[in-house]
């Protein structure tokens, strides 16, 4: 350690004595206007700025002609370079610069060259807390009020940043700018993120020039099948094994930084550096799982990691001394100790892994700072660094899952199962996991709750650090203002001297409607009161209000981990009040005491909600993943392709689930024999594949790497042949879901393979996948882009080896009958609280919880949790396998 801080203090002493010396120089006059080398400095208030007058001389020969060179618009003198720093899913106590146990040096590093901000907040969720920090306004006001997988046709909820709202990338590169965004994309309509775009809600259609990560909410890091650069799809870690996209993008971050170091060294850049890290799958690489297992950090159980973390806390000065730990909710997770020595051995190995992925993911961050001190620019280098964008999941189910998908479809292995065939393998390239929710709610400590929840600050507490060493002198000062996300767009304008536009390509811009953090980097405003004084909540109905010091917040009646629930209606939502004045962790509900006081808070939130888009609340979860939404494939049951294409991402595919289908496809095969995929969609952690294996006609559906059902036929002779699989759905379909009953989805059918017309293979599927595919996978055509959908039979890319003449699809999807219609309205009356079709109302699309009539709203919303849990605890006992399982538990629920 001190010969770290020699070597930075002469690095700091180095640079001190060249400015001297800069200083003492004749200082180089500016280049004069319309000279090659002029620049200007643009008022900012339009964007593109107008067009330069010309300021030269134009005779009819050339040599009584001067000419002049438009001026390369330059910020302003001094504006910082900004590197703007987000990681994922890690709640308030993830880092060790915020007291937790796991090392990260990068952000400690970055706290005590800088500030630590100890009261800064997400929205709870990836793509609407993204959607704020690139624009500076709420995230319904940019129409993510939900993540684009979630989308609904709403202003505040379709997942479009409108023209009047430009982002900060347009803003700094139509004023000077270098512009760079690096990892996850979260903010790009799901139906949009195709090869036919459009693309101007991509980052290079949002003013980033150079983009090279991810589209969509987290990707497989070993073999991400949704990586771009810029627009174009690219598979970089195809033949090379131990490839991490971690790594990888680190090295393009370092190689873009000084690529326009040497090609530009005084025009400042700016950088959106977002990993992966640490959403699920966690991906670390297996020299880190050693390293942090080596250290035994979580031997000891989540519990004594809480009381660990809480003292670490308030050591560090992150908490206030009279700030209380809330209690651990023994009603909905165990304690460590009722643990069995299985569950202990399972959880321990998932804490492990996601422990890594995040001192791998700061140990890469800190490669990237040290390539900006390596060219001295760290000085004049603007760093913002977030440890999370909201709290951390607990969408890993009380056991984990070696499986995001599986949880997406209600599937969850149990503790034995995963020990047996996941344990070995966790976080490799075999698993797409995730950790028990115990270890969230340890990881926001000293809060209660995680991502998702928005009413307590669990889900939205964010550790935070900013550095600027030629500005920030109070180095390894604490901030305690109150601030959010929306606010780093104006810091970012504020330390870059550029004002927010008044109109972009035209258009009127709504004002920004965060504040600049900036006051707080002078050491004289270290205790000064926060100028972000109201800030509403707002995630599927969960909410809150905060305003000068108090916060409104409803109840939290679904738990994360819990995707499909009967729930009141949103104004039925009971209420709570905190004093933050002198209870900093909302560890004490005193609404009944202060009556007025939340009322007053109550009508402030409707207040706001109204101001930004947040009507229609909708408490819905998974259901709205298969909600419709516009795409290519929107409105289509027939699609033809008569050459190989790959790439096309699930928003835009069409999509198979709970419905009957057909694929004829007329192929070519040559003398010798073929093999490689016709079609596919999805990989190895949940989807399918129609291919040609050695000469053989396959297709198998992977229902998320727990079951693999398979049609094979007879070796194919050369020459052309029509093969053809045909599914014939049996349930009712989607549309059940509007009188809240989820019987139609996820059910089973019969699939027939046929050659030339002769049927070579029937099997029966029990069950169907319900709500979604492997999302980081596309839907490719002659070759397969990601992951197999089985491993046994080969390996991606696996492109056909044959000729295929002409591919279609034909989708025939369920339509409820008249009689349909009302035995589902009988069943919801019956309910007590279910909607039905002709009440007038709009319906929650959860399923219903039957015979409770005379339970209140709250009381069922409970029930129906309590419900589902008795009958997965059922179907275990019974010791049905995962697919038989999910079954059961669906019948159940509405038994």
């Amino acid at each position: 350690m001190s010969t770290a801080r020699s070597f930075i203090s002469a690095f700091a002493l180095t640079l001190s004595i060249s400015a001297s010396a800069i200083a003492q120089q004749p200082q180089q006059a500016a280049p004069p206007p319309g000279s090659p080398a002029a620049t200007i400095t643009i008022p900012g208030d339009q964007l593109p700025p107008p067009p330069q007058k010309f300021g030269g001389k134009i005779e009819r020969d050339a040599r009584d002609s001067k000419p002049y060179w438009p001026s390369r618009v330059v910020p302003p003198k001094g504006a910082p370079n900004v590197l703007l720093i987000i990681t994922d899913d890690a709640g308030y106590s993830v880092p060790s610069t915020f007291g937790g146990v796991i090392p990260t040096p990068a952000l400690d590093r970055i706290a005590q060259n800088g500030l630590r901000y100890t009261n800064f907040h997400s929205t709870a969720l990836c793509s609407p807390t993204r959607a704020a920090l690139i624009t500076g306004r709420n995230h319904h006001s940019v129409g993510y009020g939900v993540i684009a997988e979630q989308a609904t046709g709403f202003p505040g909820y379709d997942s479009v940043i409108t023209k009047d709202k430009a982002t900060i990338g347009r803003i700094l590169s139509d004023n000077g700018y270098h512009t760079a965004w690096f990892g996850k994309n979260h903010n790009t309509p799901e139906y949009q993120a195709s090869q036919a775009g459009p693309f101007d809600q991509w980052p290079t259609g949002m003013g980033f020039e150079y983009f090279y990560g991810f589209m969509g909410g987290d990707t497989n890091q070993w073999e991400p099948g949704n990586l771009v650069r810029n627009t174009t799809p690219i598979y970089p870690y195809v033949g090379k094994p131990g490839w991490n996209l971690v790594t990888a993008m680190a090295d393009e971050a370092i190689d873009y930084v000084n690529r326009m170091n040497a090609l530009s060294p005084d025009t400042p850049f700016f950088v959106k550096f977002a990993p992966g890290a640490t959403h699920a799958p966690h991906h670390p690489t297996p020299e880190w799982v050693k390293k942090i297992g080596d250290m035994h950090l979580f031997d000891q159980g989540w519990n004594k990691l809480r009381e660990t973390i809480f003292e670490n806390q308030k050591r560090l000065g992150v908490i206030p001394q009279n700030a209380k730990l809330t209690p651990w909710p023994k009603d909905l997770i165990k304690e460590w100790d009722q643990l069995s020595a299985d569950e202990k051995k399972l959880f321990t190995r998932q804490a492990d892994v996601f422990a890594a992925y995040v001192a791998y993911a700061d140990d890469e961050i800190g490669r990237v700072i040290q390539s900006i001190q390596d060219m001295g620019k760290l000085d004049n280098t603007l760093i913002i660094y977030i440890e999370g964008d909201n709290g951390t999941s607990a969408e890993g189910q009380p056991n984990g899952t070696p499986n995001e998908v599986a949880m997406f479809n209600q599937i969850n292995p149990s503790v034995e199962e995963q020990l047996k065939y996941f344990y070995d393998v966790w976080g490799t390239d075999k698993t797409y996991n995730h950790m028990s929710i115990g270890w969230a709610w340890a990881f926001d400590t000293p809060f209660s709750w995680t991502k998702q929840i928005v009413s307590h600050f669990g889900g939205t507490r964010q550790g935070m650090a900013i550095s600027w060493p030629a500005v920030i002198k109070d180095k390894g000062g604490v901030r305690t203002q109150f601030h959010h996300v929306i606010d780093v767009v104006p810091t970012i304008l504020e330390a870059a001297q550029i004002k927010q536009p008044e109109f972009v390509d035209g258009i009127k811009q709504s004002p920004i409607e965060g504040v600049s953090m900036m006051y707080t980097f002078d050491a004289k405003n270290a205790n000064a009161a926060s100028t972000h004084t109201t800030q509403y909540f707002e995630m599927m109905a969960d909410r809150a209000i905060y305003n000068d010091g108090w916060i409104a917040s409803t109840k939290v009646l679904r738990p994360p981990w819990v995707t499909v629930a009967k729930l009141p209606a949103p104004g039925d939502y009971p209420w709570e009040l905190y004093d933050l004045r002198n209870d900093w962790t909302q560890a004490e509900d005193v609404a009944a005491k202060n009556p007025d006081k939340l009322k007053e808070l109550q009508a402030l939130f409707w207040k706001e909600a109204e101001k930004y888009q947040v009507m229609p609340l909708d408490s819905t979860v998974v259901s709205r993943m298969i909600t419709p939404r516009p795409s290519l494939s929107a409105g289509r049951t027939n699609f033809v392709w008569t050459r190989p294409m790959t790439g096309t991402p699930n928003g835009d595919a069409p999509s198979l689930l709970n419905a009957s289908y057909n694929f004829k496809v007329d192929v070519d095969i040559p003398d010798g024999g073929a093999e490689g995929m016709l079609v596919t969609q999805g990989g190895r952690f949940g989807g399918y594949g129609f291919y040609i294996l050695k000469s053989k006609p396959v297709f198998t559906w992977n229902l998320v790497d727990l079951k693999r059902v398979r049609w094979e036929g007879q070796e194919l002779t050369s020459g052309r042949h029509l093969i053809e699989f045909d599914f014939k759905y049996d349930g009712l379909g989607a549309g059940t879901m509007v009188f809240g009953n989820y019987t139609g989805i996820g059910q089973g059918g019969t699939g027939t393979l046929k050659v030339d017309g002769k049927v070579v293979a029937t099997e029966k599927m029990e069950h169907t996948l319900p709500f979604i595919l492997q999302w980081d996978e596309a839907f490719d055509i002659a070759s397969d882009t990601g992951t197999p959908v089985d491993d046994n039979d080969y390996q991606a890319p696996f492109a056909f080896t044959g000729k295929i003449n002409k591919l279609t699809l034909d989708i025939d999807r369920p339509k409820l009958s008249p009689d349909d219609v009302k035995r589902l309205q009988e069943a919801a009356r019956a309910a007590g609280d279910g909607p039905s079709a002709d009440d007038g109302k709009t319906a929650s699309a959860e399923p219903p919880q039957v015979g409770t009539v005379g339970l209140s709203l709250v009381d069922k919303g409970k029930l129906r949790i309590d419900k589902r849990e008795s009958c997965r605890k059922q179907a275990e006992a019974q010791g049905l396998g995962m697919v038989d399982r999910l079954k059961f538990v669906q019948t159940c629920v509405q038994q």
